[in-house]
């Protein structure tokens, strides 16, 4: 029969171990360790401890415990903390960041070890260093490492039995131990006993050694070791003078500062190895209690995840001392085999360092949780304010307009709610109705649709309504909202600054556009209008290029009546290529598509051809520079009612005219295709022997002088 509660607290023995409490649907929900078991645990049960209200809602959850007991406290500790990395209860301070970031793993267990970047610290054998923040350092490290120090890239056995080196050994990235006498293990090792010191950050000490084997090399005259050894010091003095925020030397300390606000803290924490920091490591939490934090119970926690897996310095610097910290430097000394000290400094140097964290981890606190997730009520609330909004902003509809030179015209239009886009309401306009280059006419097309349906289909109307452009933009939306009667419905338009179309100059109200209205640089609101701005633009400009890419690659053939897409791709399967489609007979092209679409095809191109033959006797007959009399012909007359002239001039006594065989079709950003100088002459095409898709010998256009005969035959040229 299963004990209660009441039965288990009873039963507790004295010993230390560790305690896991359970609610009723028997998930853990909180593990702590304890010195003696049976106080510890009881003591949550006793009214007059004055527990704090985290603590309270914790009792009042629990149903059911179980412990473990151990030999000691270091061993209590150490359990805690992978109970808690397994469970991660709900009650515990959870150690957690956003990303994992990457380190980079020596596998010393190996007979001819190498580098790699893993995101997982296991307990194999090798050697782990890290984490590196950003994870573009780590992969620099072991660049560097691969280019400098020549330790194997590849996962093969290596025997010594392969015939040849690769590619790596002979770009000088591998010593090439996978080939007998290209590198002895002795010299392998070497390279390896390198690497890890130049990981640990002992540069000056690996200088030292590399200056020693060169002297040696130079004694025995052995000049290109020599050299290799005085390189190799060069480059790791070089990577040490890169740190640039030194102190003492011969320090190795983690140092631990955190900001916090009511439930909400950011933790920093600094790496300093041979007193150069290194990296950075930022964590963060949001549902801390806000009236009975305890400093010292949160760093204890936090300490004791961290350092379970994670490399261990020589020192631990906390801005407050905690009950566990004895206990923790005992477990932490074991561990590293050799004396660890976590201290709390009260003044100088240390204590100084400790405060820079703290105002790293301010900033990180205001950028995580001001910028990145700010309050959205204070936002909008703000926004409401300076707009001078007749209600709360809760839906904002956002319009932005894209072409190119008028060509596939759209507008894109996105919805915010409460402060987080709704995608789900993203809508998308192909304009219709406007010609050209005319953004206005289009942003009011694009209004005038947009809420004429919303009237029609009952649909809810936005509190706000943000035009992407300035008076010309905004005016066009108040004129469509005015002939649907929604003039009510504040309108704001973004004003971009000249030349940087990122930012936000001032907005525009309707009705009030002699009056802008200018937002702090810093200001919350801004960067939330920049935000829903940005993903307007985003939208707009994505449909844009679909559009444009639907127009750019749909083939020849669905211009035909009768040839559709499926029609298109039975032809390009079966016959290979458009080429092969234009020159196919009706007799040829019946098994895929019929009798009558294959006569349609036919007659397309041959059309087609006879248009190209008419255009290149025009041609001929234009550009000749003089007919059998000798006389200069008489260029055409350009009749301005003509759709399929494009352009129509005369540069350098020729003249040019680009036309527009299909008028109706898809071509419709044609240019010129003769190029003037700066006298307007008309350039002649450069020649060239190089055939198509041959890759030029002179990619950049270097003159060449041009030899003699002489010279030609002694070059062997002749």
């Amino acid at each position: 029969m299963a004990l209660t509660l009441e039965e288990k607290l009873k039963s507790l023995p004295v010993s230390p171990g560790v305690y896991l409490h359970k609610d009723e649907g028997g998930r853990i929900i909180y593990v702590g360790k304890a010195k003696n078991l049976r106080n510890r645990v009881r003591s949550y049960f006793q009214s007059g401890r004055g527990h704090d209200r985290k603590t309270r809602e914790l009792v009042r959850r629990i149903r059911d415990l179980e412990f473990i007991v151990t030999d000691n406290e270091v061993e209590a500790l150490v359990l805690e903390s992978n109970l808690i990395k397994q469970h991660k209860p709900r009650y515990n301070v959870l150690l957690k960041d956003d990303k994992q970031y990457p380190h980079l793993k020596l596998t010393i267990n190996e007979p001819f070890p190498r580098v790699m970047i893993t995101r997982r610290v296991q307990r194999d054998g090798s050697l782990y260093f890290g984490p590196y923040l950003p994870a573009s350092l780590a992969r620099r490290t072991i660049d560097l490492i691969n280019r400098t120090f020549q330790l194997r890239t590849c996962d093969i056995e290596i025997d010594g039995r392969l015939p040849r080196p690769c590619l790596e050994y002979h770009i000088k990235r591998c010593l090439g131990p996978c080939v007998k006498g290209l590198c002895t293990p002795e010299e392998y090792q070497e390279s390896v006993r390198d690497v890890r010191l130049f990981l640990e950050g002992k540069n000056r000490e690996l200088a030292d050694e590399y200056e020693g084997r060169m002297t040696r090399a130079s004694e025995e005259m052995r000049y290109e070791l020599a050299a290799k050894y005085r390189d190799l010091r060069k480059t790791v003095l070089a990577v040490s003078e890169q740190q640039k925020m030194a102190t003492t030397a011969d320090r190795d300390v983690d140092i631990f500062g955190y900001y916090r606000e009511g439930a909400r803290l950011a933790l920093q924490l600094f790496t300093m190895r041979e007193g150069k920091i290194v990296g950075r490591r930022e964590f963060f939490w949001e549902d801390l209690p806000e009236e009975d934090f305890d400093p010292s119970a949160f760093l204890s926690e936090v300490l004791t995840q961290y350092y379970s897996t994670d490399y261990v310095p020589r020192e631990v610097h906390v801005p407050v001392d905690f009950e566990d910290r004895e206990l923790l430097e005992k477990a932490l000394t074991e561990r590293k085999g050799r004396r660890v000290r976590i201290l709390d400094p009260q003044r100088g140097e240390k204590r100084d360092m400790i405060a820079l964290v703290e105002k790293n981890a301010q900033i990180a606190f205001e950028q995580r949780f001001r910028v990145l997730k700010p309050d959205m009520e204070r936002v909008l609330e703000e926004l409401q304010e300076v707009l001078e909004l007749p209600r709360f902003p809760a839906r904002i509809e956002s319009f932005d307009v894209s072409n190119i030179s008028g060509a596939e015209n759209v507008a894109g239009m996105v919805v915010c709610e409460n402060g987080k886009m709704n995608r789900a309401e993203y809508r998308k306009f192909r304009i219709k109705t406007v010609e050209g280059s005319n953004d206005p006419a289009s942003m009011q097309e694009a209004v005038l649709r947009r809420y004429r349906r919303q009237l029609e289909e009952g649909k809810p109307l936005p509190d706000l309504v943000m035009i992407d452009g300035g008076k010309g933009q905004l005016g066009a939306a108040g004129v469509a909202m005015r002939e649907l009667g929604l003039e009510a419905i504040p309108v704001v338009g973004v004003v971009k600054p000249p030349r940087r179309h990122n930012d936000i100059s001032h907005l525009l109200v309707k009705g009030r556009e002699h009056d802008p209205v200018f937002l702090d640089s810093h200001s919350a609101a801004l960067r939330f209008l920049q935000m829903i701005r940005d993903e307007t633009h985003r939208t707009a400009v994505a449909y844009h290029r679909k559009r444009r890419e639907l127009r750019d690659f749909t083939s020849e053939l669905t211009a035909i009546p009768g040839v559709g897409d499926k029609r298109k791709n039975r032809l390009l399967r079966n016959l290979g290529s458009i080429s092969r489609v234009s020159n196919a007979s009706v007799a040829e092209l019946t098994p895929f598509v019929g009798k009558k679409t294959a006569e349609e095809i036919v007659e397309h191109f041959t059309r087609q051809r006879a248009l190209a033959e008419g255009g290149a006797a025009n041609d001929a007959d234009t550009t000749s520079p003089a007919n059998a009399a000798g006389e200069i012909p008489t260029p055409p007359t350009h009749h301005p009612d003509d759709p399929t002239v494009m352009t129509d001039e005369t540069i350098g006594d020729e003249h040019i005219e680009t036309r527009l065989v299909d008028p109706e079709g898809d071509a419709e950003d044609l240019q010129p295709i003769r190029a003037v100088d700066h006298e307007g002459k008309v350039r002649s095409p450069r020649r060239t022997s190089r055939k198509r898709g041959e890759r030029s010998t002179n990619p950049h256009g270097v003159k060449r002088e041009k030899l003699s005969e002489a010279d030609r035959e002694e070059s062997g040229e002749a």
